[in-house]
């Protein structure tokens, strides 16, 4: 198994301790590229799709040991289903 692929079936398992370095990771296998808005952005980040309109918008967590909240897993795996269409929301 592929690290993409571990990387999606732990994403798709709604784990709770899911990282911005792992999110960063797999979304680079997708085609997003980071796009931080210049040294004025702060903490929030957006990721875009190179092939396509799609983009997240995230918020650099800070004092939770860089873990994600889980509005944040779940919208990831919403932007990752318009790409691929590999991942059940339910």
């Amino acid at each position: 198994m592929s690290k993409k692929e571990k990387l999606l079936e732990r994403l798709s398992s709604k784990p709770k301790d899911f990282t911005y370095n792992e999110v960063k990771t797999l979304l680079q296998y997708y085609g997003f590229y980071e796009d931080s808005k210049g040294k004025t952005s702060g903490s929030r980040v957006k990721f875009v799709h190179k092939e396509n309109e799609v983009s997240i918008q995230l918020h650099k967590p800070h004092n939770s040991g860089n873990v994600l909240k889980m509005y944040q897993i779940l919208d990831i795996i919403n932007a990752i289903e318009m790409i691929e269409g590999g991942i059940n929301n339910g």
